[in-house]
This record gives structure tokens, C-alpha cells and sequence, in this order.
């Protein structure tokens, strides 16, 4: 992980560079989503970096990304992203996006369309969150700061991964991977970044000028983004396409990265195979 300047800000950043001797390989950028970083995406980017140049981009004060003093709402983690992508010279790419990464990309291709050849939305919503939602929400972000993550795990792994992954044995290294990290990330910085989250506006009116080729896939058994809110989405974006993963909580990109790698590499070769004969 490295970082680059963006607009006077140190954005967390990783790179596979161009395929060898492929050096017109389009690219594709990851944004990944709450408590997490841009390694939540490490299956993908080895199922997909022999054909494409692979980026990944860590939110502010999460990953890899310093925590700033302000600029965690979505418009300028949208700015963030659209500056990496201009600063890489990687446009357009295809974005692929999960929870926040997909409240990103879809303000991306609906007012930056032109960095954008295609959009893979994961687990998240055009909608703001419910009040309710957005209250409890809150009230967690406040307490982490004092207490740390460990006592809300109750509260949050089921919120972050779903039941088939928490039974299975086979996943306590992603979970204690995942804790880890999380635990040595900035409590402020990790407060602020739900808080963006929890405040973030709709963009439900806006979604329909999307343009690029979409695909939405979502888990079906994901607590934090139902498979509703997908759904809405789908519907709104012309020509989008709708997945139902199965056995599948809110991180697919973990839980099920063999499928979402395929969906992928599906969804990927068909967009990049129709610029060709365009």
C-alpha cells in the first residue's frame, strides 16, 4: 500500500500495474466498504490482475488512509475517487464497489460518467439510511470510540458477514484478519467514517443518467443492504443487471469470493468484449 496526493489529502492506494504484454489492459478500481479496505478485494485482483490492471483505493481513516479532520461525507469521498482515477491516468475503468464503495460509484457514474466504462455495485443502497437505522448506527460509532470494537462484535459481525459465513469454522482467519486490522485503524477516523455513512443524502433521482453497463449483485442473506434495496437500484439504472448470491452476507468479496470472482470476470469480459466490436 502507498499513497498518493488527491486535492492536499494522502488517499491509501494500491496498484498491479499493467498486465505483462498487455499494456492496453483497461483497469478496474475497488472500493471496498465499511470497516474494512482495499484487501477485502485480494481474491478478486488475483482472479482478474493477468487481464486487467487492478486498484484499489482505502476511504479516509479506514485501510491504509490516514484519518483527516473532515471530508468522510460521499461527495468528496466521490472527489477522492474520481481525483485517483484522473492522477493514475486508469480512465476510464470499470468500478466495482461494495457498501460505501457502491454509494461512491454510483454518484461517479451518474455525475463523472466519462471515467466509467462500467459499474459492479455490491451489497448497498441509492437511499438514505432509515432513521432508526441511522440513530443505532450513531449511537455505535460513539461507543467504539471509548470502548473499541470487541464489545459491539455481538452487535456488528452479523452485521458485516452473514450466518453461513460466521458458522463456518473455515472463516475465523478472514474474522480475526479483519479484527485485527480494524483494531489498529484510528478510532476517530473509524467514528467519522460511519458517520459520513450514516449522513449520507439519496441519489435515487440521480441514478437513472447512469449510462455505463451496470451490474448488481447483493448476498442474500445481507442484514445491512438487503436484497430490496438492490433490487430499487437495478430497477432505477437503465439496463442494470441483478445478482442474488447465495449463502451470502453483506461482504461477498470474503464470503463468497469464487463466485463474485466469476460473476466478475463474466460480467467484465462481456463489457469489454462489446467496446471491442462497438
Amino acid at each position: 500500500m502507498t499513497t498518493i496526493d488527491v486535492r492536499g489529502t494522502a488517499i491509501g492506494y494500491t496498484d498491479t500495474g499493467t498486465p505483462p504484454g498487455r499494456p492496453d489492459a483497461p483497469a478496474v478500481v475497488f472500493g471496498h466498504g465499511i470497516l474494512f479496505g482495499g484487501w477485502m478485494f485480494r481474491h478478486q485482483i488475483a482472479a482478474l490482475r493477468d487481464r486487467y490492471r487492478c486498484v484499489t483505493i482505502d476511504w479516509r481513516g479506514q485501510g491504509e488512509t490516514p484519518a483527516t479532520r473532515a471530508g468522510y461525507d460521499m461527495d468528496s469521498l466521490t472527489a477522492d475517487a474520481v481525483g485517483l482515477i484522473d492522477a493514475l491516468g486508469v480512465g476510464p475503468a470499470h468500478w466495482v464497489g461494495l457498501s460505501i464503495g457502491g454509494f461512491v460509484g454510483q454518484r461517479i457514474a451518474a455525475r463523472h460518467g466519462d471515467r466509467l466504462r462500467s459499474l459492479t455495485l455490491l451489497g448497498t443502497s441509492a437511499d438514505a439510511d432509515p432513521p432508526a437505522t441511522a440513530r443505532e448506527e450513531t449511537m455505535l460509532a460513539w461507543f467504539q470510540v471509548l470502548s473499541g470494537i470487541k464489545p459491539l462484535l455481538g452487535k456488528v459481525k452479523p452485521l458485516m458477514f452473514g450466518p453461513a459465513f460466521l458458522a463456518d469454522p473455515a472463516s475465523a482467519g478472514v474474522i480475526a484478519e479483519w479484527l485485527r486490522r480494524l483494531q489498529v485503524s484510528s478510532r476517530s477516523g473509524t467514528r467519522k467514517a460511519v458517520l459520513g455513512v450514516v449522513g449520507r443524502a439519496a441519489v435515487a433521482d440521480e441514478i437513472d443518467r447512469i449510462t455505463v453497463p451496470t451490474l448488481v449483485a447483493v448476498g442474500a442473506d445481507d442484514q445491512t443492504m438487503p436484497l430490496v434495496r438492490s433490487e430499487r437500484i437495478a430497477a432505477l439504472i437503465p439496463g442494470a443487471q441483478l445478482r442474488v448470491i447465495a449463502d451470502c452476507g453483506h461482504s461477498s468479496a470474503l464470503e463468497q469470493p469464487t463466485v463474485l470472482s466469476g460473476l466478475l470476470a463474466e460480467f467484465l469480459g462481456t463489457v469489454d468484449q462489446a467496446t471491442i466490436g462497438a
